[in-house]
């Protein structure tokens, strides 16, 4: 069965049959339970980006290839390591100062 969305897109629903292998696999495994009420009704909606600090500015900054791809090299977190490299910079700049 499908379900159109207002979209067009059509959506899979699953039979009474799908349904009972869903469930029965749910009831197979030993890490997956059923929220009761008061857990599902605890449950908000979280919508949007994380609120952020406040302390940071949006630029547009054009850097090298090579120092990009060595800072994205190093996996999630590579402008914040960016945004230390550079304070770490500043203070080394003003103690010579």
């Amino acid at each position: 069965m499908y379900l159109k969305t207002k979209s067009g897109r059509k959506v899979h629903l699953p039979g009474p049959a799908e349904n009972a292998a869903i469930n029965a696999g749910i009831a197979a495994d030993p890490d997956a339970r059923e929220l009761s009420d008061a857990e599902m009704a605890a449950l908000k909606p979280v919508r949007g980006r994380p609120v952020g600090s406040g302390k940071k500015s949006l630029v547009s900054l054009r850097i090298d290839t090579d120092i990009l791809d060595h800072f994205k090299s190093q996996g999630m977190g590579w402008q914040t390591r960016i945004n230390a490299t550079l304070r770490a910079s500043i203070k080394k700049i003003r103690r010579v100062a």
